[in-house]
């Protein structure tokens, strides 16, 4: 700062002064120091005396002259009266531009506004009704003396302590002669001021609030070391009966801890001067950064819950000035950084960013680790300083990280997540890293065993290229795309994922195309296509929002595509048996789905879920319309229009029912359009990319996982909307009765994707797995009305009351458009909402702490000890079942529980260690606590209402378990938080089996009274789960049985079941690696998983002579095999030899089987309304045949049993 000195000026002289100052320093911060020893008492009036001459200069004025931004500092006695009258008059100029703005007329309203004084700063030496110390020791100007010279006045004032008599031989002359420089840190001098300014700093950052301390101590130099000699003054002029005062006014900090520290660093200085001067002796540093650091070590080791922050962080800040305690403050730094969002916070809150930054120019190799991982925290909570690192060439010292094959591939992940953050939709920042060769450098470690590497080194490349031309063509010219191939099939979802999204963004650029980029674009298209059954929900969300990117740029050939879809699905006129009437109308919805028992609880509250599915067919609310000028439904042509409040439903006029197409007309367009007319399309045959891709989309659209659907379903909506309005006569643009019923643009309103707590699934199936929140239902929900698309609801079409139904259009009268101006408006719709947040998720991981022991470890953790706790129940289990074993077998007709099913039991499932009991009926389940005969819960599953449960599992029943639901149609979900009071929650769901083949049973066919014999024409879907491995079996009415690993969620292997037969029952055995398939044609078949697919099946076993009801591999006791038909024949055989070893003959018409694992038990269910348990000899342990009590009824026809576990 400069100083200009004006001795006992005129009041014109500091007018002109004052004027001067302020007209040069712009909107910089000008300093008035008063220095008025000697002069009278400030006047009540606010006036000031001016030296010798003894004439008032008002503060009034002065505030005129000075303007805003200012500080003032009074350095008086009664000094506190000039801060009152400064306040009293600012508020007098607040009150008089109110008035003027109130009042044209007023005089002021005229003038140009004057700047507010509440930006200014007062420092005054004592209060109104306080002198200034009198001794001659001290400097007249006191208050002065410890603003502009702070470690002079303090080691004098030390001196005149009590305590510095312990210092022998130093006096006031020697403290004159005290060696060094005050810039320099290894002087003596300059160590007191470097240790003078951190104990301020940690002083003010202690004990001020925090917009405060950013106020007074970060945002301006001069304020900040103004303020810091304030405590000073405050410390010493306290000692002498003054009470210096600011504005804004400071708590007190003269007793502060510090300046204890503070004596002890003056005291070890001094007491070395008599040897340094006389004797010339080398000056001894001052312990005080090294005990500072190690008191910030012991909080750092002693936890940091419900503490306060620790004293020493602005100290650490300081000690990264000085090459000796460099590294270790660094690594502390580190730790603290690591212990979350809060301390990164705190850390930015006291001022770290600019020593950081520094830093970064530094050479030293020892430093790359801890500025890597300081940096990649900072940016994980804070990305907004991409601008300055790129500035101060940051992103270099990054670069030559990430391209160091010698360091470790965490830290190479740490400088790659910078580098993607730094080019994240800032253009100069793409520059930047393209020019250091960014591509190329991460191409080089997309073979990284590192999946965390792989991942943020493809999301890297997405955002590089991302909007920005020269970067995709870098990456053309490098194969980046062709590259990034081998991420799709990863073993980490996460990296699939991610691979998806760099692929998503170079498709997705919107720069013109050549002949060259659209071949590249489409051979990426197709390979991203692969991926249509990708296990995990988070890889088809990214791949449904990188596919819309492909639509965007290709709209035109999108739109033919749909049309023509459209048009074939218009003209395939069979209608379905199952949803029309006698007369061969549609059925309506209230008709044909109202529920026939009390609705569950989730009739009302699963309308994402049930609109998902009931949403998927999106000729529905473009074909089936209901707009013609009458009222009446008119035929689709790509001249009618129609719109929809949400994907679920389709608006006509008023007064007319509406309808949905069943889903049976969903697979048609999905799966039935015909070859010939597509065939016919001109300039799009059927084979084309554009054709392909809208088939993965309309696929994707029936996605189990919601979340996936709804994406799908904007995107086709969108350009089946764009399709139809483009091919619309003009005619019906100008009619006018259509007012009320055609749609608008399709805006971004309501359209945002929600994800559940925003964050993908992590890998496996774990409770900590995305999560699609079920809310509670009410108890008994209402029918469902005809013209709303959520069930049970009455909210009108076009309710905005639930933000997650996939709005397709928003109806307005007065928004109609021309073709050409929906363009814009409909490509926001796409490319602006459909976003994942992988990318902004995925940075989270460096933000969390990653050094901390998980709480899994940690003994005395909740987690721990509920993990413990259920060891020990499941111990218990298993002990009692030993014990019950080892009696011998019981009669087992005692009953315990008996309850009514709110839907006909198709699947029941026992937990394997609570007292819980699952019961699936065609699209519900329902938990009944059997020892208490309680009901637990009861929900929706979310599969279309042409489908039914099919199985059931426990997942990880030992620990935190999870349900698996397979359906006939080949889906699988997996639902946590069931059983209990809080809403279940669809943990994932995938496609397990695809194009799956309805077979008939014929002279096999399995009679089963309850479940509707016109659906029961296969097998459905059966799976087994391999717990040790974290593998899924699943096979049904298809030709393979496919095998998936639920940890890496993707399909491992398919194993051909070498029959024309559907797969009835499916049974695996970890430890030889078996898998055992009996079929609908009555053979067994055993597969050896570890050979080759075509040559694994290493034994059949024709010997039944119908459908197989079940078979089992025995896992314990003698590894048999246990088969079963449907006419009562039960066979074992021993895997190792060709016939059965064992033929026992059961009940005839049987219907449900099941084998218990550890006793050598099995029970029958006829549909003559019996159950038969049998031993492994044959003979009939029980038969049950009537419920408990005086007057039990006969049992009905078995659809499905199932044995305990254990017990």
């Amino acid at each position: 700062a400069r100083y200009k000195q004006s001795l006992d000026p005129t009041v014109d002289e500091v007018k002109k002064l004052c004027t001067s100052l302020r007209r040069n320093a712009k909107e910089e911060r000008v300093l008035f120091h008063y220095n008025g020893h000697g002069v009278p008492r400030p006047t009540v009036n606010g006036e000031i005396w001016n030296y010798t001459q003894y004439i008032p200069l008002s503060i009034y004025d002065l505030q005129t002259w000075m303007g805003s931004p200012s500080i003032f500092v009074y350095d008086c006695s009664n000094a506190g009266i000039i801060v009152k009258s400064f306040k009293q008059f600012a508020l007098q100029r607040e009150q008089e531009l109110e008035v003027a703005a109130i009042n044209p007329n007023h005089p002021l309203a005229q003038m140009p506004l004057p700047p507010s004084m509440k930006n200014c700063i007062q420092l005054a030496a004592c209060e109104a009704n306080e002198l200034l110390p009198m001794n001659p020791d001290l400097p007249a100007d006191l208050f002065t003396s410890c603003l502009t010279t702070p470690i002079k006045i303090a080691l004098r004032w030390f001196c005149m302590q009590k305590s510095a008599k312990l210092v022998p031989g130093v006096t006031l002359d020697l403290i004159e002669k005290i060696p060094g420089r005050l810039n320099d840190r290894r002087t003596p001098l300059g160590e007191l001021n470097w240790i003078f300014t951190a104990i301020t700093d940690t002083i003010a950052w202690n004990v001020l609030p925090r917009d405060l301390f950013q106020k007074l101590f970060r945002q301006d130099l001069l304020v900040a070391s103004l303020f810091r000699n304030f405590l000073l003054a405050e410390r010493i002029m306290r000692s002498y009966n003054c009470t210096p005062v600011s504005s804004p006014r400071l708590p007190p900090t003269y007793m502060h801890a510090m300046w204890q520290a503070w004596d002890l660093a003056v005291d070890i200085c001094l007491s070395q001067l008599p040897t340094i001067i006389e004797e010339g002796t080398a000056f001894r540093h001052s312990p005080f950064f090294a005990e500072q650091l190690t008191a910030f070590q012991v909080w750092l080791t002693m936890g940091v819950e419900n503490r306060n922050p620790p004293e020493q962080l602005p100290i650490v800040l300081q000690v990264l000035l000085s090459q000796v305690h460099r590294l270790r403050a660094l690594d502390l730094l580190g730790r603290f950084l690591d212990l979350g969002p809060w301390a990164v916070s705190l850390a930015l809150s006291v001022g770290i960013f600019p020593y950081v930054l520094k830093l970064l120019q530094s050479s030293a190799r020892e430093l790359r680790p801890l500025l890597v991982f300081i940096w990649a925290k900072i940016l994980a909570v804070d990305s907004s300083c991409q601008a300055d690192l790129v500035k101060d060439n940051g992103h270099k010292y990054f670069l030559s990280v990430l391209a160091d094959p010698y360091m470790p591939a965490e830290h190479r992940t740490m400088a790659v997540f910078i580098l993607a953050v730094i080019v994240n939709n800032y253009n100069t920042g793409q520059e930047a890293c393209l020019q250091g060769n960014l591509i190329a450098i991460c191409l080089e470690q997309l073979s990284d065993p590192h999946p965390l590497l792989r991942q943020w080194v493809a999301i890297c490349l997405g955002r590089i290229w991302h909007n920005f031309d020269s970067a995709r063509w870098c990456g053309v010219r490098d194969s980046a795309h062709e590259k990034l191939y081998s991420l799709l099939s990863d073993p980490i979802p996460e990296v699939r994922c991610a691979a998806v999204f760099a692929l998503g963004t170079f498709v997705g650029n919107s720069a013109e195309r050549t002949d060259h980029s659209t071949t590249i674009d489409h051979n990426v298209a197709m390979m991203l296509a692969q991926l249509i059954n990708d296990g995990s929900p988070v890889v088809r969300k990214e791949l449904v929002v990188a596919l819309s990117h492909l639509v965007v740029q290709y709209e035109s050939n999108f739109c033919t595509v749909a049309l023509q879809f459209m048009e074939e699905e218009k003209n395939y006129a069979a209608p379905s048996p199952a949803n029309t009437t006698e007369a061969g109308n549609v059925t309506p919805v209230r008709e044909r789905d109202s529920p026939a028992v009390p609705r569950l609880r989730s009739v009302n509250s699963y309308t994402n879920i049930r609109t998902a599915s009931i949403a998927r067919n999106l000729n529905k609310s473009l074909q089936n319309l209901n707009l013609s000028e009458e009222g009446g439904p008119v035929t689709f042509s790509p001249g009618n229009l129609s719109a929809s409040s949400s994907a679920s439903s389709t608006l006509g006029s008023p007064d007319n029912d509406e309808f949905l197409l069943s889903f049976e007309t969903i697979d048609k367009m999905r799966r039935v359009s015909s070859y010939s007319s597509l065939n016919s399309l001109i300039g799009v045959s059927f084979n084309s990319v554009y054709t392909q891709i809208w088939r993965v989309l309309l696929h994707l659209a029936a996605d189990p996982f919601p979340e996936v659907s709804d994406l799908a379903m904007k995107v086709l909506n969108s350009i089946a909307y764009k399709a139809t309005m483009n091919a619309r006569p003009q005619k019906i643009l100008d009619s006018g009765s259509l007012t009320q019923s055609a749609p608008a643009s399709p805006t971004s309103k309501g359209t945002l994707i929600h994800q559940a707590g925003g964050s993908p699934p992590i890998p496996g199936v774990s409770s900590s797995s995305l999560t699609n929140d079920v809310p509670k239902p009410p108890q008994a929900p209402p029918s469902r009305p005809p013209y709303t698309p959520t069930l049970g609801s009455q909210a009108p079409p076009h309710s905005h009351q639930f933000s997650r139904t996939r709005k397709m259009f928003d109806k307005g009268p007065d928004q109609m458009a021309e073709d050409g101006d929906e363009t814009p408006a409909h490509r926001n719709f796409i490319s602006v909402t459909l976003q994942t947040g992988l990318c902004d998720w995925s940075a989270k991981y460096f933000a969390q702490p990653v050094m901390k022991i998980p709480e899994e470890h940690d003994v005395e953790s909740l987690v721990r000890k509920e993990r413990d706790w259920r060891f020990q129940r499941n111990a218990g289990v298993r002990r009692q079942s030993q014990r019950i074993t080892q009696r011998g077998i019981t009669r087992l007709d005692d009953q315990i529980f008996i309850n009514r099913n709110p839907g006909v039991p198709s699947v029941v499932k026992f937990h394997p260690f609570n007292p819980c009991i699952a019961v699936a009926d065609k699209d519900s389940i329902c938990f009944w606590d059997w020892e208490k005969g309680e009901r637990l819960d009861y929900f929706y599953n979310g599969n279309p209402r042409y489908t039914r449960i099919t199985a059931m599992e426990y997942l990880n029943g030992h620990d935190c378990s999870l349900l698996l639901t397979a359906t006939d149609d080949g889906a699988l979900r997996i639902w946590k938080n069931f059983a209990d009071q809080r809403n279940p929650e669809m943990v994932t769901a995938w496609q397990g089996l695809s194009d799956m083949l309805p077979t008939t049973r014929g002279l096999a066919r399995r009679v089963s009274i309850y479940l509707d014999r016109s659906k029961q024409g296969g097998a459905g879907m059966v799976v087994d789960w391999e717990q040790e491995n974290g593998l899924l079996m699943t096979s049904g009415d298809v030709r393979v049985i496919r095998i998936w690993d639920t940890e890496r969620e993707m399909k491992v292997q398919d194993i051909p079941t070498g029959a024309d037969s559907c797969v009835t029952s499916v049974s695996c055995d970890p430890q030889r690696s078996l898998v055992l398939a009996g079929l609908g044609d009555g053979s067994v078949r055993v597969y050896d998983r570890r050979m080759a697919p075509n040559d694994c099946r290493v034994m059949t076993y024709r010997e039944h002579g119908a459908w197989v009801v079940k078979a089992h591999l025995q896992r314990e006791t003698d590894g048999h095999i246990i088969s079963v038909s449907v006419n009562g024949d039960v066979r074992f055989f021993d895997p190792r030899l060709p016939d059965s070893i064992n033929v026992l003959q059961t009940v005839k018409g049987l219907t449900a089987l099941d084998i218990h694992p550890q006793a050598n038990l099995f029970a029958c269910g006829s549909m003559n309304q019996f159950i038969a348990v049998y031993n492994s000899s044959g003979d009939v342990i029980s038969n049950i045949k009537y419920y408990d009590g005086f007057m039990g009824q006969r049992i009905g026809a078995i659809s499905c049993l199932a044995f305990h576990p254990y017990w």
